[in-house]
């Protein structure tokens, strides 16, 4: 499966550059990645292994940060257009994954650090129900220089919103860091089409995904302006 572009019909005013959870299949997020493209951004998903275990090896994140970045690079070369500001999307371990990506320092225990080069492309972040234990090491986020929007879901009995909000929390002392709950959501509110067998604890998340729509272009309208 090659990465999932969607494109404008006029030029982008900027990129999200979208990581996928734990399934590794952007197409189901495909919806709401096609309502992004058609509010004028260029979306860039690129698929990844899909985990078998709740516990990734560090080749396995090493994999999925060289996987975002390069699909990223190669497709703005392509473009011509390396100029574009870029707001990062990721759900679960894909949002752990761009923020390593934005300097966060991954940790597997207290001495098996996973090594993820920067990507300095990167102009926000938008941090869907991210997993949060790889950043527990003393000065994890120090290097941590993009902004961020983390949102937690209140009923996420996979990533509980208790140590997303501590995540969002312990960011504020590096970067400006928005806090969102989405009342009454389970982890999987995020994504249109979620993995066969997992129990959604959401009774509706169209509305959660129309919000993340929304506030994804206004978040890319206000880092284009500022470029």
């Amino acid at each position: 499966m090659g990465t999932l572009l969607m494109r404008p019909e006029g030029e982008p005013r900027a990129v999200v550059l979208f990581a996928v959870g734990a399934a590794g299949d952007p197409g189901r997020h495909a919806p709401t990645l096609e309502r992004l493209a058609a509010a004028g951004l260029l979306v860039v998903a690129p698929p990844s292994e899909r985990l078998a275990s709740s516990f990734p090896t560090a080749d396995e994140l090493s994999a999925r940060a060289r996987r975002l970045a390069d699909a990223l690079t190669g497709t703005l070369a392509e473009a011509g257009r390396e100029d574009l500001p870029v707001v990062g999307v990721g759900h679960s371990i894909g949002a752990t994954t761009l923020l390593a990506l934005a300097g966060g320092e991954l940790w597997l225990g207290q001495k098996d650090r996973v090594k993820v080069a920067l990507l300095p492309a990167l102009d926000h972040l938008v941090l869907l129900t991210p997993a949060t234990g790889f950043f527990r090491a003393p000065g994890a986020l120090d290097r941590v220089s993009v902004p961020a929007l983390v949102w937690a879901a209140a009923e996420d009995d996979v990533t509980p919103a208790d140590g997303v909000t501590r995540l969002a929390e312990a960011l504020r002392a590096h970067v400006p860091v928005e806090l969102r709950v989405a009342d009454g959501a389970g982890h999987f509110a995020f994504m249109d089409d979620p993995p066969p067998g997992v129990t959604d604890r959401t009774p509706d998340r169209q509305p959660v995904l129309d919000e993340l729509v929304e506030v994804v272009v206004e978040i890319a309208d206000g880092t284009a302006r500022r470029a």
